[in-house]
């Protein structure tokens, strides 16, 4: 593997683990707090601080005003997000952790490979193949081995 693919793997990988971390943490907030959707609430207050903190700290202040000039669709990445906090919270209790993030994946890379092959946002056009298909056949599999 290349050093300008190893780098972003790595570092994905890393955060991987953190925010296998991360939905468990959260789902024993929502049961301390009484809330999901509170739990919700309190994971992403604490990262809009500490993001903010960085983008003031890397002085990329001004990205905060030309976010403003942004098209409103893009910001609907934020509501994503948190849709993404709440539903792992509150599946990781009745189902587990694995199987969570089995189903997780499985959207994930469904989506990826539309997304994918449309070159949406962007991004390179990467055909929808077999070998691609199987790998996302692969993942259902799992995630059904997880529950069995």
């Amino acid at each position: 593997m290349s050093p300008q693919v190893l780098l972003p793997v790595a570092i994905v990988f890393i955060v991987g683990i953190g925010f296998a971390i991360q939905a468990p943490l959260n789902a024993s907030l929502g049961k301390a707090i009484g809330s999901g959707v509170g739990a919700a609430a309190i994971s992403f207050g604490v990262g809009f601080v500490a993001l903010t903190v960085l983008t003031l700290a890397f002085g990329q202040g001004p990205a905060f005003a030309r976010a403003l000039a942004a098209p409103p669709l893009l910001w609907i990445g934020g509501l994503l997000g948190a849709g993404v906090v709440w539903a792992m919270l509150w599946s990781v209790p009745v189902i587990g952790i694995l199987t969570a993030f089995a189903a997780l994946l499985l959207g994930q890379l469904g989506a990826a490979l539309v997304l994918d092959a449309m070159g949406a946002f962007g991004a390179p056009v990467t055909p929808i193949t077999l070998k691609r298909v199987l790998a996302l056949a692969m993942v259902a599999g799992g995630l059904i081995l997880s529950r069995l």
